[in-house]
């Protein structure tokens, strides 16, 4: 009864850890082996029954009869005379099986087991926790808010597995508060000692596909594909989709009736702007649709170099480049071209940057931000609109157009 009693105070672990009683009785087992290991040098001649239905456990030890006085090692061999007191009609080189209780182990290898049980309980959970999550990476998981850090937001699932969403893979405009639900893609799933670290995110350019997979039937049914996603979250993302069926509008399917289908996504996204283009195997076609919603007038592409020339009118370069130059960039992540702008029709040009000894070059920059890059696309510009589009004073602005003037009437 002493074992019964013992195993059934183990088992509290299994009813906090949902472990099924087999397993529960594999590594009691493995937990008391070590522990005969220990107290006797040896666990090859211990037979350890286990009944997971009965919840009992019985440890027996085998040993040989010897004459008395002969035996050399106690945990292998019994005199003659102790082992006729077990059975009075026992002879030597009989094999004696004898008992033992968990008590007779003393109370210190008592508190050791329980302490190694809970050990390996644990590890047993984090290594089934581990291989759980590592299938699921790259797949759309949702959990609950249960602490916010200032670095991350420590999440929690049905199952009361921890899930950590760092700062830098949420998107700026997200906040969440206590017991809110948090979707987002399973990024990485590793293990840090024995307990495994969840990763999510919530800008990975997976995300925002495994999103379409989630809201876009003929996505998911594998009758449209999306060949690539480049985001700068919170901002701006354009996704290539393609179909191999002709009678399927890929760009319609995904955005729908009035972006019904897309506004979903986008609202997730914290209202990121979502370009949806048609993949072509054309690069010239490719690279234009990429630069949507500017249009191109005409494309010289250097394959070797991975450069591309694009001629667009005036009044489009500001819409190739997008705000923050979001528009350009995505659209070389996007095609893997490096995407150079030029003005059509615009000759004796000078590049703002050539002015960089009498225009301080965060100055420049904050031109280059909306799409001006040149000193005659600034100087067609109204001054007050510069100063509404820029972080520029006034007369910073019109400080700069004197230089630019001065260029030109010279």
């Amino acid at each position: 009864m002493e074992n019964i009693a013992l195993i059934d105070s183990f088992s509290e672990f299994k009813d906090d850890k949902l472990i099924d009683r087999v397993t529960l009785m594999a590594i009691l087992e493995d937990v008391f082996r070590n522990a005969l290991k220990k107290k006797f040098g040896s666990d090859d001649n211990f037979d350890i029954i286990i009944n997971p239905d009965k919840g009992d456990l019985e440890i027996w030890r085998n040993r040989i009869v010897v004459a008395d006085g002969e035996v050399e090692d106690g945990n292998q061999e019994i005199s003659l005379s102790e082992a006729q007191k077990i059975e009075p009609d026992f002879e030597i080189g009989e094999d004696v099986s004898q008992e033992v209780k968990l008590i007779d182990l003393g109370r210190r290898s008592i508190l050791a087991l329980r302490q190694n049980l809970i050990s390996k309980i644990h590890e047993h959970d984090n290594t089934n926790i581990y291989k759980q999550f590592k299938e699921l990476e790259g797949e759309i998981y949702t959990a609950e808010v249960h602490h916010i850090r200032h670095r991350a937001i420590i999440l929690l699932d049905d199952e009361g597995n921890e899930i950590i969403l760092p700062k830098d893979r949420q998107i700026p405009s997200d906040f969440f508060r206590k017991g809110e639900n948090v979707r987002g893609v399973i990024e990485s799933v590793e293990l840090k000692g024995n307990k495994p670290a969840i990763i999510m995110s919530r800008t990975s350019p997976l995300f925002l596909e495994k999103l379409f997979e989630s809201e876009i039937p003929e996505v998911f049914d594998g009758l449209i594909t999306v060949k690539k996603v480049v985001r700068i979250p919170g901002e701006k993302a354009k996704v290539a989709v393609d179909s191999y069926d002709d009678r399927i509008d890929p760009v319609g399917a995904c955005v729908g009736m009035k972006g019904s289908r897309i506004h979903g996504i986008v609202r997730e996204l914290g209202n990121e702007n979502i370009d949806v283009i048609n993949y072509t195997n054309n690069l010239q076609l490719y690279i234009t649709r990429a630069l949507s919603p500017a249009r191109v007038t005409s494309i010289k592409l250097n394959e070797e170099g991975g450069r591309a020339e694009v001629m667009l009118k005036p009044e489009e370069v500001s819409k190739a480049i997008g705000r923050g130059g979001h528009n350009i960039r995505l659209a070389g992540q996007l095609t893997g071209y490096e995407i150079d702008v030029f003005r059509e029709g615009v000759e004796e040009d000078v590049e703002l940057s050539e002015f960089s000894d009498e225009i301080d070059s965060w100055i420049i920059e904050e031109f280059a931000k909306i799409g001006l890059d040149t000193a005659k696309s600034i100087l067609e510009q109204d001054i007050k609109d510069l100063v509404k589009r820029t972080d520029l004073e006034e007369e910073t602005v019109g400080e700069v157009i004197r230089i630019l003037k001065s260029e030109f009437e010279d």
